[in-house]
C-alpha cells in the first residue's frame, strides 16, 4: 500500500512565449484549469506506475467550493482511495503556472485549505511493513512529523520528498527511509554539489538519497553504495509535476517490489514520458507506456568510489 499525506491544488495554466520578468505583463491567449498539488500528482503518478499492483490512498484537505472536485477528479478515476480526504475551511488550494515555448516554468501558489491537512485523517491501521508513506512539504510540516513518528512505529517505510525546500529535524532524517531532492534542496540540508551531499545524507542518517537532476537523470545513495542514472530523451513539451512523476514512479516501483536500481530506472523513464506531453496530472505515464521505454535507458552506474574496477553498469 501507498499512502499519500499532501496537498491538493487546481492549477491555473497558461502557456506563454516566455516566462514574464518582475514588472512585466507578457499576453497569452488561452489557459487551462486542471488538478494538482504535490500530494495528489505524486498519488496520481503512483497509482498510474503501479497500475493496481498496490492500491494507493490519498489524506489531505480542499475547500467546500467548486474546486474541490476539480482537485480530486483524476484521483477518482484512477481508483485512489479518497476515504481520508477532509473539507477545510479555507478555499481549496490554487497554483498559477506560465509555461514558455521550452517547456520551463514559473509557479506560484497559494495554499489554502493545504494548510488544514491534519496527520490524523490518516488511520493506523493503513500502517504496516508492506506500506509506503508519501510525504511533501505543501502541508503544516509538523503533521508531516507526526505521521513519521506513527507510520515508524508500525513498521511502515516513509518516503519524504523535501519540496518545496524546507529545514527538517534530525530525528526525522534519522527515521526516513528515503529522502529525495532536487539540486535546491540538496544544497539546503549539505552545501555541496549534489554526488557528494546525497552521499554524505545517506551515510549520516542511514537512509536512501536521491537527487534529480532534471535532464541530467538523478543520483541515488544508500550508505553503502551510490548509483547515477540517465534520463530518457523525449522532445520535451512541459516540465511541469516531472518531479512528481518521478517521485510517484519511484515510490510505486518501491512498493511492488522492484530494488533501488530498477526503480529508479522506472522513475526516471516515468518523469521523461511526463515531459512529453502539456499538463501536469494528464501527462502521467500508466504501467504499461513505461514499461515499453525500459529498454530505451541504459540502466543506472554504480559509482561507489571504493570499487576499485571504476563504475559498473547495474
Amino acid at each position: 500500500m501507498i499512502v499519500v499525506f499532501g496537498s491538493l491544488n487546481v492549477d491555473l495554466i497558461m502557456r506563454v512565449a516566455r516566462l514574464p520578468r518582475p514588472g512585466e505583463t507578457v499576453i497569452n491567449g488561452h489557459y487551462f484549469l486542471v488538478p494538482g498539488g504535490k500530494g495528489a500528482n505524486q498519488a496520481l503518478a503512483a497509482a498510474r506506475a503501479a497500475d493496481g499492483a498496490v492500491p494507493v490512498v490519498m489524506a489531505g484537505c480542499v475547500g467546500a467550493d467548486d474546486w474541490g472536485g476539480v482537485a480530486t477528479s483524476l484521483l477518482a478515476e484512477a481508483g485512489v482511495d479518497l476515504s481520508a480526504m477532509r473539507h477545510g475551511a479555507r478555499p481549496t488550494g490554487c497554483a498559477t503556472i506560465c509555461v514558455d515555448a521550452a517547456g520551463e516554468n514559473a509557479i506560484a501558489v497559494a495554499s489554502g485549505a493545504n494548510m488544514e491537512a491534519m496527520a490524523d485523517q490518516v488511520d493506523d491501521r493503513w500502517f504496516g511493513p508492506e506500506t509506503w508513506l508519501m510525504l511533501q512539504m505543501e502541508v503544516p510540516a509538523q503533521e508531516n512529523w507526526r505521521l513519521v513518528e506513527r507510520a515508524k512505529r508500525r513498521g511502515a517505510r516513509v518516503l519524504l520528498n523535501l519540496a518545496p525546500a524546507a529545514k527538517v529535524p534530525l530525528d526525522v532524517l534519522d527515521a526516513i527511509d528515503v529522502l529525495i531532492v532536487n539540486e535546491i534542496e540538496a544544497r539546503m540540508l549539505v552545501d555541496a554539489p549534489p554526488e557528494a551531499a546525497v552521499r554524505d545524507l545517506s551515510r549520516r542518517h542511514g537512509l536512501t538519497c536521491i537527487a534529480t537532476l532534471g535532464a541530467a537523470g538523478a543520483l541515488a545513495a544508500t550508505p553503502e553504495r551510490a548509483w547515477t542514472v540517465a534520463a530518457l530523451p523525449v522532445d520535451v513539451v512541459d516540465t511541469t509535476g516531472a518531479g512528481d512523476a518521478f517521485v510517484g514512479a519511484l515510490a510505486a516501483a518501491l512498493a511492488t517490489g522492484r530494488p533501488l536500481p530498477a526503480a529508479l530506472t522506472w522513475a526516471s523513464v516515468g518523469a521523461a514520458l511526463s515531459c512529453a506531453v502539456a499538463g501536469t496530472q494528464s501527462s502521467f505515464a500508466e504501467a504499461g507506456a513505461i514499461a515499453n521505454r525500459l529498454s530505451d535507458l541504459p540502466p543506472p552506474i554504480w559509482v561507489d568510489r571504493r570499487h576499485r574496477g571504476g563504475p559498473r553498469r547495474c
